[in-house]
């Protein structure tokens, strides 16, 4: 299978392609920039993994939550995309992605995203046998002194919005 991947809710776009097995991925830290940089990382991880677009089967596109125009962007490009070759779109959790990448097992997954104005996006996710996450309850947005976390709890934490507002996270950790 050869599957695109677009991700732009946030501060940084990337992309990535899985093609007979292998990532071939781009990902630039780029606030403002994603419309000028999507499409030719697309391209890029095409050439590498010497595929053409045709040869595309699916793409996967964050969903968000995450910046509005970000995830219109990457929505937009993923739909013309597949479209224009008659391939399915298949919406991934912005926040279940970035669960993805935490290591740790056994623990409570947070992750987090940097709202803005003061608040965050948040999920709570569970790792299964399989090393895949499932959300425990619904993602949600807001102040992060609000979040609802079960103290105690062995916790991993990732996300832009852990760096901004750790202080916060943890006290509601306990």
């Amino acid at each position: 299978m050869n599957l695109l991947a677009l991700e732009t809710s946030t501060e940084c776009c990337s992309v990535a392609l899985e093609c007979n097995g292998e990532i071939v991925a781009r990902s630039e830290y780029a606030p403002r920039r994603h419309a000028e940089l999507l499409l030719p990382m697309c391209e890029e991880v095409l050439a590498e993994a010497g595929i053409v677009r045709r040869q595309l089967d699916a793409i996967a596109v964050g969903r968000g939550p995450g910046a509005f125009t970000g995830v219109r962007l990457a929505i937009s490009a993923a739909q013309g995309i597949a479209l224009a070759l008659d391939v399915p779109v298949f919406p991934v959790s912005s926040l279940a992605a970035l669960a993805l990448d935490v290591p740790v097992d056994g623990h409570a997954l947070l992750a987090v995203i940097d709202a803005r104005m003061g608040e965050v996006y948040a999920g709570v996710f569970e790792r299964d046998i399989d090393g895949l996450v499932s959300l425990i309850g619904t993602e949600s947005v807001g102040a992060p002194d609000r979040l609802v976390l079960a103290a105690g709890s062995p916790w991993a934490v990732i996300g832009t919005g852990w760096g901004t507002y750790r202080e916060a996270i943890v006290a509601r950790l306990g």
